[in-house]
């Protein structure tokens, strides 16, 4: 059994050494297959070495012309942009914000010449006189606007009729020119006076006519045998389409003497003025009484004094 065991470990052992040995011998390359190799390891070497520069030197190229054109490129339409971004803007507000045109404003009329008018009973006396300068504003219908217009009283333009009034009758003034006519009527009640009816045409440029009268008016108050005076502005409404503006007002429409206005009443608006002198007048009365009462209590006291003195001696 020993030398059986023996005998199968040597076996074994030659076994594997004849295998080792096989094993050497295959693994040793022949020469013939070393120097292919070697070609093989050197053409791979060289190949590998010539791709290296073909990739490495090309895109050095691309890489730098891809830069250059990425950089300009973009700022020429960057910077077109922003002209145009910033120019027509401020063009558009320009024109948004410019300030419209103002309508036309019509110039304030001027206050009318003061004119001397004259109605006569026969070729040298006077039945009726009047002075005055006027004024018509009027609109011709509701929504329209009002226009103002003044009565020349040259004698070359405006012509001058009218009737006298006696025995109750009334007396009138007639003013006509080639654009206004303005009928004045003055009634007599009771030895008082007063305009009561006026009436206005005026002519208008389209070849329309204004027409406005009032016949029931107690304007220019006064007795009869003096005139009326009012030198102040005075705006009257004739109705609700026409007011008449009078400026330095005289008339005098009865009982005219010597061709020449008679004593003036005075309108209201031009009495103020004539409170200067009472108000004058008053004043110097109420400081000559104090005064007086002054004097009075001084000499009192000075008397009194001096009969206490006497009594002490």
């Amino acid at each position: 059994m020993a030398v059986r065991g023996c005998v199968t470990l040597l076996f074994i052992l030659l076994s594997g050494i004849v295998h080792a040995d096989d094993l050497v011998t295959s693994s040793i390359p022949s020469p013939t297959t070393s120097k292919h190799t070697s070609a093989v390891t050197t053409a791979f070497a060289t190949t590998h070495h010539n791709t290296t520069n073909s990739t490495t030197e090309p895109p050095t190229t691309p890489h730098h012309n891809t830069t250059n054109s990425t950089t300009e490129a973009p700022t020429t339409p960057h910077h077109n942009t922003t002209n145009s971004t910033t120019e027509a803007p401020t063009t558009a507000q320009t024109n948004a914000t410019t300030a419209p045109t103002p309508p036309p404003t019509s110039s304030p009329v001027p206050n009318p010449t003061v004119g001397n008018y004259n109605v006569k009973s026969d070729n040298v006396t006077f039945c009726l006189l009047a002075k005055m300068g006027l004024q018509f504003s009027f609109k011709i219908s509701e929504n329209a606007s009002f226009q103002t217009l003044n009565l020349d009283p040259s004698p070359n333009v405006t012509e001058v009729n009218g009737t006298c009034g006696s025995g109750g009758s009334d007396s009138s003034l007639v003013l006509k020119s080639e654009e206004i006519t303005v009928h004045l009527v003055f009634t007599n009640v009771s030895q008082k006076f007063r305009l009561h009816a006026l009436m206005l045409s005026v002519n208008l440029a389209n070849g329309n006519v204004f027409n406005a009268s009032n016949n029931n008016l107690s304007l220019w108050e006064a007795s009869v045998g003096s005139s009326y005076m009012c030198n102040k502005e005075q705006s009257y409404n004739i109705t609700d389409k026409l007011t008449i503006n009078t400026f330095e007002l005289q008339v005098q429409p009865f009982a005219v003497q010597n061709n020449k206005f008679n004593t003036a009443e005075d309108c209201v608006a031009d009495e103020p003025d004539n409170f200067i002198v009472p108000i004058a007048v008053g004043v110097a009365l109420a400081v000559l009484i104090i005064i007086v009462l002054l004097a009075y209590v001084i000499g009192r006291k000075r008397s009194q004094t001096s009969g206490y003195e006497q009594f002490d001696s």
